[in-house]
């Protein structure tokens, strides 16, 4: 029987959830947050809860999945007509989802024990923060700003202002797809490699986004899958607790929703945001929870 002082009370899980679902498509790495959101309250104190709460975190994206599937379900009804042959548009953009997830989920699978022993800790998610910061303030101040620009001043080429999501070629995917290669290190934020990905191969920042958040949905469900039965089974060959045990049921179902409901949210919010002011607000934001973050960790107060 489970131990109840280690289960989740319904207010550490709508925290999670929230943490998440706002981070998860925003470029600010939501690996970051949510470490930091699990040390401040008190969470993981033993190797069993510890183990159960990283699981948590992965989990709770399907509330992720559930809302980008909610916001542009007009999309996948084309990618489904697409695939019987009645909608040509929607059978390029599920062409290049699959081909952009690809590289993440083969390469993913090859490193992700590695990555989860050697750089799962403060210093890399921190660093990774803060670098990531600044290649957004670089990257919004070489391409996103002049782009901006130009749209405002009425330009309408789309060489200039960046293409729509209908004109994303192959290769470009691929482009998109290489760079989420870069988001496998915790704290880079798969969010920001395929934004930024999408406006280097000539997407508009909102275009960028919308494929950003569409692409996270199967690499969002491979990571949740595959954390969901790492877990069980460890369970299952050690004897020990999976995470509903240990957590509770229902903690983990709040989590879900609120991330859903918060993920939601954030995604509409993001597009706008980005039409307007680009991804330098975020660059910073990084920059500034990459400081906290090292600071936290030397108080003693963050023991990733």
């Amino acid at each position: 029987m489970a131990d109840p002082t280690q289960h989740l009370n319904l207010i550490q899980a709508a925290v999670l959830g929230l943490v998440e679902g706002i981070t998860e498509y925003l470029p600010v790495s939501s690996t970051g947050h949510l470490i930091i959101a699990s040390d401040l309250m008190k969470l993981g104190q033993t190797p069993e809860s510890a183990r159960a709460i990283d699981s948590f975190n992965i989990v709770i994206q399907g509330g992720a999945i559930l809302a980008v599937a909610g916001l542009y379900f007009p999309r996948f009804v084309a990618m489904l007509a697409g695939l019987i042959g009645k909608n040509a548009a929607g059978l390029r953009l599920f062409i290049n989802l699959i081909i952009a997830f690809m590289p993440a989920a083969i390469v993913g699978l090859l490193v992700h024990d590695w990555i989860e022993e050697r750089l799962m800790s403060t210093g890399p998610v921190a660093a990774a923060l803060i670098v990531g910061g600044v290649f957004m303030i670089v990257v919004d101040r070489m391409v996103i700003g002049p782009r901006r620009r130009a749209q405002a001043q009425g330009v309408a080429d789309a060489s200039v202002i960046g293409m729509e999501l209908d004109q994303l070629r192959p290769a470009q995917a691929l482009g998109i797809g290489l760079m989420q290669l870069f988001a496998l290190v915790p704290g880079t934020s798969r969010s920001m490699m395929t934004i930024v990905g999408g406006v280097m191969v000539g997407l508009r920042p909102a275009a960028a986004a919308e494929f950003s958040f569409l692409l996270g949905m199967p690499t969002l469900l491979a990571a949740t899958m595959l954390a969901l039965f790492k877990d069980l089974k460890h369970a299952s060959d050690t004897g020990g607790q999976n995470l509903f045990q240990v957590l509770g049921v229902l903690p983990v179902v709040v989590g879900i929703v609120v991330a859903a409901v918060s993920a939601a949210i954030a995604v509409k919010w993001l597009v706008g945001f980005l039409n307007r002011h680009g991804l330098m607000p975020f660059g910073v934001y990084r920059i500034v929870i990459g400081a906290v973050l090292i600071a936290l960790a030397a108080m003693g107060l963050v023991t990733v």
